[in-house]
């Protein structure tokens, strides 16, 4: 049986208690905006149902295309779910899983020195809030095979030992989500996007971090949309664009 998640522990593990209407922040590109999945199963979406007896809001500031460099072709930094995201408030816990889109040639091959400097940058962003949230980086998920976007394994193979520097240096805690999907092309749509059962193991396998325990039992299914909930980012987005 393949494992659900690890831990990169670079600091304490402390398990979060939750207490009133924390948020927590899902920052990321078109695998955390649910890029070819239903509405509702996206992994911070099933995140947010699996801890809805705790009275947590999950918040999906996905962008499709987005990249962690700056002067990638399409900046997380410059969206406005990056906006919406840093005005959260309060925010117990953000989810940083950026790098995909960073890995295409045009980005990665003039940009790549820019990397960590960026990363760091975006963190400090959110450490700059108060009360000071507790930080998530993620390694990017396994890139299964060849596509259309340019999107490469091994350029999510450069940038990992590059985020876990990061962690390590910063004190924050990393969930491995590239070895989630790793070794599993059944888990992707076209390559670089999960499927919905795809999402719901980087569900489980951020909860699991967050929570420190498994999830048991299965995922609850999305709640009609006469009734569901507008608070999540991409509820206001225009389909397709992860805007």
């Amino acid at each position: 049986m393949r494992p659900l998640v690890r831990v990169l522990a670079f600091t304490l593990l402390t398990v979060r208690v939750f207490g009133g209407w924390d948020n927590i922040v899902c920052v990321g590109d078109s695998i955390t905006y649910g890029y070819g999945v239903a509405k509702g199963w996206d992994y911070p979406s099933q995140l947010e149902r699996m801890i809805a007896t705790k009275g947590v809001d999950v918040y999906n500031f996905g962008v499709n295309g987005a990249t962690l460099l700056r002067n990638g072709d399409r900046p997380y930094a410059n969206q406005a779910a990056y906006k919406k995201a840093l005005d959260t408030s309060p925010i117990s816990e953000v989810i940083i899983m950026l790098g995909t889109n960073d890995t295409k040639s045009w980005n990665w091959g003039p940009h790549h020195g820019e990397f960590e400097a960026d990363c760091r940058w975006l963190i400090g962003q959110f450490q700059a809030g108060s009360p000071q949230p507790r930080i998530w980086l993620c390694r990017p998920c396994w890139v299964s095979g060849t596509n259309k976007f340019g999107i490469t394994e091994e350029g999510i193979e450069a940038e990992i030992p590059i985020i876990d520097g990061i962690a390590q240096d910063l004190h924050l805690n990393e969930i491995d989500l590239h070895a989630v999907l790793e070794g599993h092309p059944e888990d992707f749509i076209d390559t670089v996007h999960p499927t919905a059962d795809g999402d719901t193991l980087l569900a489980k396998a951020v909860y699991k971090a967050v929570m420190g325990q498994e999830y048991q039992g299965k995922v609850p299914p999305p709640a009609p949309a006469s009734t569901q909930s507008p608070t999540p980012w991409r509820y206001f987005a225009t389909p397709g664009t992860g805007l």
